[in-house]
């Protein structure tokens, strides 16, 4: 673990396994910190912010939490639609977390939304290449229960959309990425797209696997990836036990997790929510409490703790002078693009819950028909709503909707064959233009720690120095990394963190 001193803005703080730091990380021992918070607030109500406004008040912090929107949950949220089958419920964009992404489901945990939420038994995903022959259109990936690395030998082996030459090689680069460290700072500066080609991996092994799942992870080809966080991504996933890539996701819209049962957890933990509060300025008096100052006026109270889980241009713009150095920097953090694109139709097209497209635009397709509530909506009938999950959309995220309707109710045809001659019976289109950021080589210097060189400010979020990618589990990773620079008296606090394969919680004492 790279060790990180209590000021250091520059360097991320993760387990080299890629699991959480467990309970007691989140508690510094007296005399580690200057700083005691009595009262605290965290501005900004996405994963992060709750995250943190809930460690914060589980250790006996009286916390406000703020959010300029209606709601809770940041980029992983639902709204209601008045769609021709009937109401539905709609997430913006199709979530996915994997069983090594053990700080999400200590949150899931944490607000009781555990159950709503689903996880394979074993990584199985389906394949599907429309330019194929027919016969050798659907391959899968999928572990057996052996240990790592044989865990996808069986898969990579019979994988129909590489030749064999190319599993060969795929499997020689797959060990030797195993052996990068992805906290070595030279890493950083690297592509991943360079580092496969030195390793032998042809154009159509980057499309066909490395691709396939980089893109989805890190909202990048390997072209415009770090090398240093793609690694993290395939190390932790896949080399380090054999369920971390095990796939999970909501059965449940995403509000009713990451607002429905988030604010009554923040509730049940005495955290007072603000919501349409948009935060405008933090200020400091010389040795003084901090004051929060909203479009609504100050926060009641002075505090003692500001945690800034926002993005990062918004962080910056709320950053007091001295808080960082070269705050500038956060607005070189760039940001990527998710477009998602939402078909309904008549019938049945697809009987599995995901499956990922070669040889086509379409890069993952979701059943969303439970979620949405469709099933239970009057003349839905036998209607099927589908979720086209495009990362990396640059090209595709300010097209009309005519366009991408055109575009790809053709491409689900070819992937589908049930799709073909059914009626489309709704189609409309979500976009997040600054989804996640850009993972591009270099990011790593730009993304700060959670403490800043202002006493009792810190910084939350996906964007932040958590040494993972954009994702729900690097958002709530550095919730509770915020937290615990927070926490510097050593008061007993108990925060259980599932251990990765299973094992019992860990717990400060």
């Amino acid at each position: 673990m790279t060790a990180r001193t209590a000021h250091s803005a520059d360097r991320p703080d993760p387990d080299p396994a890629g699991r959480p730091e467990g309970a007691a990380a989140l508690v510094r021992q007296p005399g580690e910190g200057q700083h005691t918070p009595r009262t605290a607030v965290v501005i900004g109500g996405g994963l992060a912010g709750i995250t943190a406004a809930l460690a914060l008040a589980d250790a006996g912090v009286r916390v406000t939490l703020t959010e300029g929107r209606p709601r809770l949950g940041g980029l992983a949220f639902s709204f209601r639609r008045s769609s021709p089958v009937g109401e539905l419920t709609v997430d913006n964009g199709q979530h996915v977390y994997l069983r090594c992404c053990t700080a999400y489901q200590w949150f899931l945990d944490r607000v009781g939304a555990t159950p709503l939420a689903t996880l394979q038994g074993r990584l199985d995903v389906p394949v599907v290449d429309a330019a194929a022959r027919p016969g050798r259109r659907l391959g899968r990936l999928r572990r057996t229960g052996l240990p790592v690395p044989l865990h996808l030998a069986a898969s990579l082996a019979t994988y129909p959309h590489l030749s064999l030459a190319e599993r060969a090689r795929v499997g020689r680069a797959a060990l030797a990425l195993g052996r990068l460290d992805p906290l070595d700072p030279a890493l950083d500066g690297e592509d991943f797209a360079g580092w496969l080609r030195r390793h032998g991996q042809s154009p159509r092994a980057v499309e066909a696997l490395w691709d396939l799942v980089g893109v989805a992870t890190l909202n990048a080809t390997a072209e415009d990836a770090s090398l240093g966080l793609a690694a993290m991504v395939f190390k932790t996933g896949l080399l380090s036990e054999a369920g971390a890539a095990d796939i999970g996701w909501a059965r449940a819209p995403l509000g009713e997790l990451h607002d429905t049962q988030a604010r009554a957890a923040l509730d049940a933990a005495g955290v007072r929510t603000e919501l349409r509060t948009r935060v405008s300025a933090v200020t400091r008096a010389p040795e003084g409490p901090w004051t929060v100052h909203t479009d609504q006026g100050p926060l009641r109270d002075p505090v003692d703790t500001v945690v800034l889980a926002v993005p990062q241009r918004d962080a910056h713009a709320l950053l007091p002078g001295g808080a960082l150095d070269d705050p500038d920097r956060l607005l070189r953090i760039g940001t990527a693009p998710i477009l998602n694109l939402h078909v309904v139709y008549d019938r049945t097209v697809l009987r599995r819950p995901f499956f990922a497209a070669l040889g086509s635009p379409v890069q993952w397709v979701f059943d969303r028909t439970g979620a949405s509530g469709l099933r239970d909506a009057p003349g839905a009938g036998d209607s099927q709503y589908l979720a086209v999950s495009q990362s990396a959309a640059q090209d595709d995220i300010d097209r009309p909707v005519a366009e991408l309707r055109a575009r790809y109710l053709p491409e689900l045809e070819r992937l589908l064959p049930a799709a073909r001659g059914a009626e489309v019976r709704d189609f409309f289109v979500t976009r997040e233009r600054t989804a996640t950021f850009a993972p591009v080589p270099g990011v790593g210097r730009l993304r700060p720690g959670a403490p800043t060189r202002a006493p009792g400010l810190y910084l939350a979020g996906a964007w932040t120095a958590t040494g993972w990618p954009a994702t729900m589990e690097g958002a709530v990773r550095s919730g509770l990394t915020a937290a615990r620079a927070a926490l510097s008296d050593g008061r007993p606090h108990v925060i259980p963190l599932p251990a990765f394969g299973g094992g019992t919680p860990k717990e400060a004492a």
